[in-house]
């Protein structure tokens, strides 16, 4: 593509970001679609992201927050979304007259890639949720407007999942104090957002069998090779998926939200490569 004066800049704020798959995406995107825009991944730490985000946002341009920033990045915008006052976390951003907007697309997206996973939807069963950062907000939040029963968070700080529950899960979140609490307990889905898997020596968030039934595992974590926590899903015969739909349907959102028109999705799709299930 030609970029010139005209050409508007969308950035991934983050830190670690030289796993990342977005800029692939978002570029095949705006091609397919002749959007003027160039779309980057930028390392940022946290004393960087405020002047990242709003010379970016206040030039035009726009772009994601990742880990471990999308708490701080709610923070600093000017119009919050629903999704983003009711998470505190904020994935998406764009600048439109002076103002710094937000949103939290990672509900949406979580909420349509789990309508595709699990094609009977998770209402009315109980989930387990590992993590308590800005990605599992997200995903609880779309639980919750899903209609699953109830939604277990376990995370290595008990009291920061206990926060997260009183915040957006209310009588249908509970915080498990450790893995005791879990023992022989079935679920229809467990979530990994927690960032285990983005090294090859990370190890499971969650020891599968000390569980009961397992209907499905979901990892937000994608890389070239199954994680830990898929591995240990199939040798247990559960069905298992990694992040990339969902990377698929959260940038979809934040794409419609830059350009104000339907995202090319088979497009995004075709970019990221198949998805892992083992």
């Amino acid at each position: 593509m030609n970029v010139n004066a005209g050409t508007r800049l969308l950035a991934l704020l983050g830190d670690p970001i030289e796993h990342t798959a977005s800029p692939a995406m978002q570029s095949a995107a705006f091609e397919s679609a002749g959007v003027d825009g160039v779309y980057v991944a930028l390392a940022c730490g946290a004393d960087d992201l405020a002047g990242l985000l709003r010379g970016i946002a206040h030039a035009g341009g726009g772009g994601n927050i990742t880990l471990p920033h999308k708490e701080r990045a709610a923070g600093l915008l000017d119009e919050a979304s629903e999704a983003v006052r009711r998470t505190g976390a904020c994935n998406t951003f764009w600048g439109d007259g002076g103002r710094i907007h937000g949103d939290n697309t990672d509900v949406e997206g979580f909420r349509r890639t789990v309508r595709d996973f699990v094609p009977d939807s998770v209402r009315g069963r109980r989930v387990l949720l590992l993590g308590a950062g800005g990605a599992a907000r997200a995903v609880l939040l779309a639980l919750i407007e899903e209609g699953a029963e109830e939604v277990t968070i376990f995370n290595r700080t008990p009291e920061r999942a206990r926060a997260v529950a009183r915040r957006i899960g209310g009588a249908r979140a509970r915080v498990a104090s450790g893995l005791d609490d879990l023992k022989g307990l079935d679920f229809g889905l467990v979530v990994n957002a927690t960032r285990l898997g983005l090294e090859p020596s990370d190890p499971s968030p969650i020891d599968f069998e000390i569980l009961g039934r397992v209907r499905a595992a979901l990892d937000l974590v994608y890389t070239n090779e199954p994680t830990t926590f898929l591995r240990a899903a199939a040798r247990l015969g559960i069905q298992n998926t990694d992040g990339r739909e969902m990377l698929v349907h959260q940038g979809a959102v934040a794409f419609e939200r830059w350009w104000g028109r339907e995202a090319p999705v088979d497009v995004m799709r075709e970019a990221l490569g198949k998805r892992v299930e083992v």
